[in-house]
């Protein structure tokens, strides 16, 4: 049987020792206050890197450790993070190759491999779904929009800053880009579009019928219907799944309305979408799932 252990690092470093792609033992996670979405942006990357260490060696059993998956948010191409809009201090780091370092001067010889959170949500679904014989999508709604596919495809998948409106005046994606889906949908861009309230209120107000609010959540589905009717017209029908911190929001029944006005063509209808609320151990699952496989590009 193999032991791997999975590391997510999102808002939070959330690690776990997996064996037969279950859970062993208990979660470990920093900071352990869930609501501080910030505690890792204060950090720079050699600092980041020791606290990813610091999860893994609170799990680390006794005996062979088989692999240690580590999901990132960004772009992450062999070991290196070629840019990560939501933890900027891991840009053109190879965080593989110091990881690996710390590891070994702890003791921890196992074989790394880095790959981005989205696909280890995606990879931890096809594994607890028993679905790892079909494609597999997710969003991933929090900070930042994710998107991840299983099984791993060559390319960049970087779907949150998937252009959905040609408004000039949409401008709050991190990256600096216009029109994206994260500038709507993620929890920085919904903080500075309204400055005086955090995401939660802006929802809460929309159902107590704050117009202002009422039209944004409006736009926050349709943003979301649009990115996966795109995924849907480049890749084909099936099963999309979403997860997050930010599922919270979502009202399934308005997404598919959207969805339904995009997507017209019948062979791409045969669609299907599923809330999965958030669940950090699916991604570390994910994550050490990946491990077992061959590299990534």
């Amino acid at each position: 049987m193999d032991r791997t252990i999975g590391v997510v690092v999102s808002s939070r470093i959330v690690a776990g020792l997996i064996e037969d792609h279950k859970l062993v033992g208990s979660l470990h996670t920093f900071p352990e206050n869930p609501d501080d979405h910030e505690a890792l942006l204060d950090h720079p990357f050699d600092s980041l890197c020791r606290l990813i260490c610091d999860q893994v060696m609170a799990i680390h059993p006794q005996g062979k450790i088989d692999a240690i998956g580590v999901a990132i948010p960004g772009i992450i191409r062999g070991g290196i993070v070629q840019d990560s809009p939501n933890l900027a201090q891991l840009k053109g780091g190879n965080i593989a190759e110091s990881l690996a370092a710390i590891f070994q001067s702890q003791g921890i010889h196992a074989p790394i491999k880095t790959m981005n959170d989205a696909d280890a949500v995606a990879a931890g679904l096809a594994v607890t779904h028993g679905r790892t014989d079909r494609l597999v999508r997710v969003w991933t709604l929090g900070n930042g929009i994710g998107f991840g596919r299983y099984p791993y495809a060559e390319g960049v998948w970087e779907g949150g800053h998937m252009v959905v409106t040609l408004d000039p005046k949409e401008t709050y994606c991190g990256c600096g880009g216009r029109g994206h889906l994260e500038g709507i949908m993620g929890n920085r861009a919904m903080r500075l579009r309204f400055l005086d309230m955090e995401p939660e209120e802006i929802f809460a107000a929309a159902k107590k019928g704050d117009a202002r609010c009422m039209d944004f959540v409006r736009l926050w589905h349709r943003g979301l219907g649009a990115a996966t009717a795109t995924s849907i017209h480049l890749g084909g029908p099936g099963r999309f799944y979403y997860t997050g911190i930010n599922v919270r929001f979502l009202d399934l029944n308005l997404l598919k309305e959207y969805l339904w006005q995009m997507v017209k063509m019948s062979p791409l209808q045969s669609y299907a979408l599923e809330v999965v609320p958030e669940n950090n151990e699916i991604g570390v699952i994910g994550a050490a799932a990946s491990a077992l496989l061959a590299p990534a590009p």
